[in-house]
């Protein structure tokens, strides 16, 4: 089911024909980078099937992206709810993942600008978060671009890794509703 449309990009739930091409992605070790590791198949399915999920229950996910022009599955955009604690939960998170051959094409920002707009207006939420590692810049521009602003007090350790790990501190940025619809879009 086609759930959101951008000039080129369809969001949409997640196919069983998928699981090959998600499986591929999250072995690029560029994807893969700020992230604790690959995804297995059986990860992979257990993702798609609770992306469904939470999409039939709550009306919005981590949505597949699907170029229009080919048709090709790149990646997710969408949103999540965190599903651990920290000082800024409960929340939802804007989250996208790409194959690393569409990154610099403004696709992230694209499609995340679409799901903003949707958790706003549509979900109705009263705010959405991101984070990341410090390092990866690119996450951050993308961030950035679609109007999050930086909490410079929100950083953390991130709980589902250890506190020595080295993908262990994030920066959280966030945005509220209010700030969406008075600073950044109708």
């Amino acid at each position: 089911m086609i759930v959101l449309a951008t000039p080129r990009l369809l969001l949409r739930t997640w196919s069983l024909a998928d699981v090959a091409q998600y499986h591929q992605l999250n072995q690029d070790p560029k994807v893969i980078a700020f992230l604790p590791g690959s995804l297995s198949k059986e990860q992979v399915e257990n993702f798609i099937a609770t992306a469904n999920k939470h999409q039939q229950q709550h009306g919005y996910t981590l949505w597949a992206v699907e170029l229009k022009k080919t048709g090709e599955l790149i990646g997710y955009i969408g949103l999540n709810p965190i599903d651990w604690q920290a000082p800024f939960t409960p929340a939802v998170e804007i989250a996208w993942r790409l194959d690393s051959r569409y990154w610099n094409q403004g696709y992230a920002t694209e499609g995340a600008k679409a799901a903003l707009a949707y958790g706003f207006n549509r979900v109705n939420l009263e705010q959405i978060v991101s984070f990341t590692v410090p390092d990866n810049k690119r996450s951050i521009r993308v961030m950035k671009k679609i109007g999050l602003i930086r909490d410079e007090y929100g950083d953390f350790a991130h709980p589902k890794l250890a506190p020595d790990h080295p993908l262990s501190q994030h920066i959280l940025y966030r945005l509220n509703k209010t700030d969406y619809k008075d600073n950044y879009h109708d």
